[in-house]
C-alpha cells in the first residue's frame, strides 16, 4: 500500500522543463567544495599551526628556562631528558613529560639576570 502512494507522489512531481538551461556539473558539487575550504581554514590549518608551534616550542627547551605545565605549574626546567623534562617548583621537584609543558615564560638568559 505504501508502494502504491509513494508512486502516486512520484507522478505529481513535475518535470523539469526541457527549454530551461541546467546547471552546469560542477556547480552542484560548488557549495560542497567552498564547505571542505572553509571547514580547513577554520579547523584543521589553526591545529596544524598549534601542533607546529608546540613542537617547536618543545624542541627549545634548556636548563633555566621557566615554564608551564599544562596542569598550571609553574616551575624552572632542572634537566631535559627524551621524553620528561625536571621541574623545580618552590622547594618540590617534579618529573613531568614534555607535551604537558604549554609555555616558556622567561629564557634561561633572562632567569640569570
Amino acid at each position: 500500500m505504501d508502494l502504491y502512494r509513494a508512486s502516486g507522489i512520484l507522478a505529481q512531481a513535475t518535470a523539469p522543463q526541457t527549454g530551461q538551461p541546467q546547471p552546469p556539473g560542477w556547480m552542484t558539487f560548488a557549495p560542497m567544495i567552498l564547505l571542505i575550504i572553509v571547514f580547513y581554514f577554520i579547523l584543521i590549518r589553526p591545529q596544524q599551526q598549534r601542533a607546529r608551534q608546540q613542537a617547536s616550542l618543545i624542541s627549545n627547551l634548556k636548563s633555566g628556562d621557566k615554564v608551564v605545565t599544562s596542569g598550571g605549574i609553574i616551575g624552572v626546567v632542572i634537566s631535559v631528558k627524551d621524553r620528561t623534562v625536571s621541574l623545580r617548583s618552590m622547594d618540590a621537584k617534579m618529573e613531568v613529560t614534555k607535551s604537558s609543558v604549554t609555555e616558556i615564560l622567561a629564557g634561561s638568559d633572562a632567569a640569570e639576570s
